[in-house]
């Protein structure tokens, strides 16, 4: 594979990071049910960036995995300021029924937006470390542990960070939508190894035609 196309690869994984997550955040608004589990439809989504990371991680090393997540932030404060623009351009006159069906589904609490920043920064992050850590040891065995394990500690960390933020001192047992969030990402989780195999089988012939530096520093 030559560079060229390793890039325009790269690309589209970061394009599809982005999309997800930006995506997620317009969806907060609707309520879906999973069997008896009630939850926003932005965790379904948002499981996708997860997968991508780590697909970025396996194919190009942490310090991409580590610029896409910063790209991905980029892409948030940008969709959000967007979004809020949106809001205040003043409605056509016989649209105004549309202005409040705007507002509902994408004008976010501010405690929620700053909920989602901060537990998409930390866990994104944990998310990196993790894969990291068991790669350096695993070298090429084992991907089905470094993709699960990196995602359930980190949307471990990612569920707890949002729902405390985003709920504390206004819901009851806290700790029952953490866990029963919790639950619904790990089997998001298991459902997608298949795929991160998949999109990461042809790592080695990448590695040995423009050979990546997996873990090298990031530039300060």
């Amino acid at each position: 594979m030559n560079s060229e196309l390793i890039d325009r690869s790269l690309i589209l994984f970061n394009v599809l990071f982005a999309t997800s997550i930006v995506i997620a955040n317009v969806l907060a608004g609707k309520v879906v049910m999973i069997g008896n589990f009630v939850i926003p439809a932005a965790v379904v989504m948002y499981a996708f960036s997860f997968l991508f990371t780590d697909i970025i991680h396996e194919r190009y090393g942490k310090e991409e995995a580590t610029r896409t997540i910063r790209y991905g932030f980029a892409a948030q404060i940008f969709a959000s300021i967007m979004i809020f623009l949106g809001m205040l351009l003043p409605v056509a006159p016989f649209a105004y029924d549309t202005q409040a069906a705007y507002e509902i589904l994408l004008g976010q609490n501010y405690r929620f937006v700053l909920a989602s920043l901060v537990a998409y920064l930390v866990s994104q992050h944990v998310d990196v470390y993790i894969f990291s850590k068991i790669k350096q040891r695993t070298a090429e065995r084992h991907k089905w542990l470094r993709n699960n394990a990196s995602t359930f500690g980190s949307q471990l960390i990612d569920t707890t960070i949002f729902i405390t933020i985003a709920f504390i001192g206004t819901v009851p047992n806290i700790w029952v939508m953490i866990l029963s969030q919790f639950v619904i990402k790990m089997a998001l989780a298991l459902l997608d190894t298949p795929l991160f195999y998949l999109l990461t089988r042809l790592t080695n012939q990448d590695q040995e035609q423009k050979p990546l530096n997996i873990d090298k520093p990031l530039e300060t």
